[in-house]
């Protein structure tokens, strides 16, 4: 996790106090990371109750959905393409895709609800882990405060605690990483989160190696009272497929638009 600068959204600021003054006031990396962690776990909770905007930004351009719940599982709707708004005829493409979902979700017998939903919840625990993981994955250590983002945050570096011992095969390549984390003073939220590979990691159940150059970022913003949810995410990977054949592939994904989704209220993915 190394402090870098994206798209002017990511600069670490003016350092204005010195960790060693936090540490006399009793605040220290583990303690800050402690309740990060309770923080975190609060708005995993909460999320479900969302919907947003998405999006999705890749070597042949752009796509932007409307994310909302469905009878229990997400459904994207597709808003713009190219940051261009869909044309009368697509849009009344989407509003028929919507409605067939919708007709399709409910005349789903009782099993394939709870195979979808399922699936579904097991993509969400999956990633909630991966990030739960890193607070065994590390030590850390209180550097520094600034201002990141409109926000007075500590920042926390993490490297690689010898002593971890992965619980999946996702969650190996962290033994080959180093973090740093921007959390906000007052709320403890994560502000920013980036990690770096560092030296190959091979994944055995996956035949593959994660090479140095896979880099991770994570930046949330505040969506509701109390809840913060993502508001960009980029990855950038590299592996040796069968430790043979490279292979790289790139994600930056932005969130926005945040609304809680109240029963009864107007469709979360109706028109904008």
């Amino acid at each position: 996790m190394e402090c870098c600068a994206v798209g002017g959204q990511w600069l670490c600021g003016t350092l204005w106090a010195t960790a060693a003054a936090a540490t006399l006031a009793g605040v220290t990396g583990p303690t800050i990371i402690e309740r990060s962690v309770a923080a975190t776990k609060s708005d995993w909770d909460a999320a479900p109750q969302y919907s947003y905007k998405e999006t999705d930004r890749g070597h042949d351009g752009s796509k932007t959905y409307r994310v909302c719940m469905i009878d229990g599982s997400p459904y994207r709707r597709l808003l713009a393409v190219n940051d261009s708004p869909l044309s009368a005829d697509e849009q009344r493409n989407e509003e028929e895709k919507l409605g067939q979902a919708k007709a399709e979700r409910k005349s789903e017998s009782q099993e394939e609800r709870a195979r979808r939903i399922e699936a579904y919840n097991k993509e969400r625990t999956r990633d909630h882990a991966m990030l739960l993981e890193l607070t065994r994955a590390f030590d850390f250590k209180l550097i520094g405060q600034t201002r990141l983002n409109g926000h007075d945050v500590y920042t926390i570096q993490a490297t690689p605690r010898k002593e971890f011992q992965p619980s999946s095969a996702e969650t190996k390549v962290l033994t080959g990483m180093r973090g740093r984390l921007w959390i906000d003073q007052e709320t403890f939220q994560w502000v920013k989160v980036t990690a770096r590979v560092i030296r190959p990691v091979s994944i055995e159940g996956f035949l593959a190696r994660v090479e140095p150059g896979t880099y991770f970022e994570l930046e949330k913003q505040p969506a509701g009272e109390n809840v913060w949810l993502p508001s960009h995410f980029a990855m950038r990977s590299k592996a040796a497929i069968l430790n043979i054949f490279q292979h790289a592939s790139r994600e930056d994904d932005t969130f926005s638009d945040y609304r809680k989704e109240i029963p009864g209220q107007a469709d979360a993915c109706g028109p904008e």
